[in-house]
């Protein structure tokens, strides 16, 4: 994904999109963070909006650049006590997100913000249509698991964030073609990530994908593709005990 995204014609628009979520979720919770952890930053633009504002800024990924620093998600953060961390469309692929979201949790200072985006259940409706179409009877594993509302509020207050919250918004994208459909996903880091996934289309298989595709196009030989943006949040603050 990273060398795909030096292409000066490279789709970013989901990140682009959680970018501008971030930075209106904090405006309009009036948090004003001292320092901050971002992770999966893709395009710089919440790094470059919180600098503007004298935060404090770390920049870190899974497969870091030069600036950024190392982040394994799955295993406790090599630095902490930050008023915010702000996960931008990474976590979606772990294999333990409870455990993950647990080490956001522990790396917060106390009073801090995670805000975590993620492409949530619901997502490539038409593509998965079209795979299904492409595969005939023996459908094979093409899409990671993930996550929706309701599962992703739990999460959060399994994992130890006081006032959790979860919520989800669409986002609509047509396409002309399968292959800049594909090629969409592929730029945007969002195809197969499974360890064990369906392996390469036979010519086949391609030809009725394509077909698929066309079936499904509107009058304007357009496919409209929703990606659903899951949004959890929650603070480092004391759980209060339950009354009984």
């Amino acid at each position: 994904m990273r060398s795909l995204q030096q292409h000066a014609d490279a789709a970013h628009y989901i990140a682009d999109d959680m970018a501008e979520d971030v930075l209106e979720r904090l405006a309009f919770l009036r948090h004003e963070p001292a320092s901050a952890l971002l992770v999966g930053d893709m395009t710089g633009a919440v790094a470059a909006a919180l600098r503007r504002q004298g935060v404090a800024v770390t920049l870190a990924d899974p497969a870091p650049m030069a600036d950024e620093i190392a982040l394994d998600e799955e295993q406790p953060y090599p630095v902490g006590g930050f008023d915010l961390i702000a996960s931008l469309g990474t976590l979606d692929t772990v294999n333990d997100l409870p455990g993950a979201l647990v080490h956001v949790r522990k790396a917060l200072a106390p009073g801090g913000l995670a805000i975590v985006s993620i492409v949530g259940a619901g997502s490539a409706k038409a593509l998965r249509e079209i795979m299904l179409a492409a595969d005939g009877e023996r459908p094979a594993p093409r899409i990671h698991p993930m996550v929706d509302v309701r599962a992703g509020a739990q999460l959060m207050q399994r994992c130890g964030f006081a006032d959790p919250v979860a919520d989800s918004r669409a986002l609509d994208v047509a396409f002309r073609s399968l292959s800049r459909m594909v090629g969409d996903l592929r730029e945007q880091g969002l195809s197969a990530c499974l360890e064990r996934g369906g392996g390469a289309m036979s010519k086949a298989a391609l030809a009725r994908a394509e077909a698929a595709f066309t079936a499904a196009a509107d009058a304007q030989g357009r496919v409209v593709e929703t990606f659903e943006i899951l949004t959890l949040s929650g603070w480092a603050k004391a759980l209060r005990a339950p009354k009984f």
